[in-house]
């Protein structure tokens, strides 16, 4: 028996671009109806608008809300407003309620109140509830299609309540333990379960460490809990301890991708729901708040490159060697920057030891620092024949990559007690720190000592 080779997103998005400039609707056809939902929308997400909408345009109603629900919102807009309102209704009656609620998040008004009334009385109560938690909460996460047995029955009553129910939901590999008012008590890994004797009772074999998670926990700390505890799924319960659902690990892997992708774009001013095929004017429009910002910060450094207008016209030595000290800086401060973001992500940084990573880094600036002014005071002094003017300016660079070092410790850990996000500003803000200090470090020491 032989299968074939599976393709990587770059050979398959290079397949769908040759079938899409030879024009075949049939071989489009063919190519949509083989794939996954996840694989096409990131076909989708790799497209321009027109040939994303030729893709579009096969594709069946019944898999058009799985789609949707995988790529991201903007690229979601954009095929929402060219489809057609019966084949949306259409997609969302042939989804599990899963899908359904996830979907619902994304649809935007009128359309998710249309959608909505369509669905019955019943489901349309039960959506409007899930619609409640957020997106980004493990309320958001998870599936209400869970499996509880009681406390208090014999392992052989839950075998024959599992045979009637016919099946399992998929990836259970622990049944939910509850008592009689449906509060949480436990977990049964199917493992015990089917070793144990039948007529046992489940709070004699369960798992009392099980733990769950309340539906307004970050989708983030969930993330960690998984990851941690190397869970496969985990309940979530209600204010009052009730079951209500519960995450499976692959609804953490969407989790852990959104993560990844916001630090990514956060460090560009940008966020990961952005389409990368967005018009231009719109891409322009989005950049242009930071590239003003940057701007901004730009004219201050050049405000104190001009507050030394006269030393720099007696040594032009000094022009010439001034972005040396900035460029150094940014590095160093961006790569504390990018250690201490990372750390505050994992909840690894706390008030009890800022302190310590603050005294590490500024110890690493200062290493850094001594090694490598030497190694630009000795370039300089004997390109520019003049050993004062190497001193200075590895004097200035050790001043500017410890400055970088505290900058990037004290930037990130105060804007996350703001409640602004690093990835977002922090960048910003520490360049603007390593230039204005770089620069009058190394004019300033230019100042007082060459002239």
């Amino acid at each position: 028996m032989s299968s074939l080779p599976i393709e990587n997103n770059k050979q398959l998005l290079d397949r769908v671009s040759k079938i899409l400039e030879k024009g075949s609707q049939i071989e489009i056809r063919n190519l949509v109806h083989s794939l996954y939902p996840a694989e096409t929308a990131h076909i989708l997400e790799s497209l321009g608008p027109e040939q994303r909408a030729k893709i579009w345009e096969v594709i069946p109603p019944s898999v058009m809300g799985e789609i949707l629900i995988e790529v991201n919102v903007e690229v979601g807009s954009g095929l929402l407003k060219i489809t057609d309102r019966k084949d949306l209704i259409a997609a969302c009656e042939n989804m599990g309620s899963d899908n359904m609620v996830d979907l619902l998040h994304v649809l935007p008004e009128p359309l998710l109140s249309q959608v909505i009334e369509t669905i019955g009385a019943q489901n349309r109560s039960r959506f409007e509830k899930d619609l409640r938690y957020g997106e980004h909460t493990a309320g958001g996460l998870m599936s209400r299609d869970v499996l509880t047995v009681r406390s208090d029955v014999t392992l052989d009553v839950v075998a024959r309540y599992l045979r009637k129910r016919g099946k399992i939901p998929a990836g259970t590999e622990s049944l939910i333990v509850v008592d009689r008012t449906e509060q949480f008590q436990g977990v049964l890994p199917l493992s015990q379960f089917l070793a144990s004797d039948p007529h046992s009772k489940v709070a004699d074999v369960m798992d009392n460490r099980g733990i769950a998670v309340i539906y307004s926990m970050p989708s983030r700390d969930v993330v960690r809990l998984f990851e941690q505890r190397k869970l496969l799924a985990m309940p979530v319960v209600a204010d009052d301890g009730k079951v209500i659902g519960r995450i499976a690990i692959d609804d953490i892997v969407g989790a852990i991708r959104e993560e990844a992708d916001h630090s990514l774009m956060g460090m560009a001013g940008l966020t990961e729901e952005h389409d990368m095929f967005a018009p231009v004017v719109t891409s322009a429009k989005r950049r242009a708040v930071w590239l003003g910002i940057n701007l901004l910060t730009a004219f201050l450094a050049a405000w104190v490159i001009d507050l030394f207008e006269d030393t720099i016209q007696q040594i032009v030595a000094l022009a010439v060697l001034m972005p040396i000290v900035a460029s150094m800086g940014g590095i160093a401060g961006s790569q504390t920057l990018t250690l201490v973001i990372r750390g505050l992500a994992l909840q690894q940084v706390s008030s009890g030891n800022t302190m310590s990573l603050l005294l590490k880094e500024v110890s690493v600036g200062l290493v850094n620092g001594l090694v490598w002014a030497v190694v630009v005071a000795g370039v300089a002094g004997f390109w520019f024949h003049d050993m004062h003017l190497g001193l200075l300016l590895g004097s200035a660079m050790l001043i500017n990559l410890v400055c970088a070092a505290l900058s990037g410790v004290t930037i990130p850990v105060v804007l996350d007690r703001l409640g602004i996000d690093p990835a977002l500003a922090g960048g910003v803000l520490l360049t603007t720190v390593t230039d204005v200090v770089g620069f009058m470090a190394f004019l300033g020491l230019a100042t007082l000592f060459l002239l």
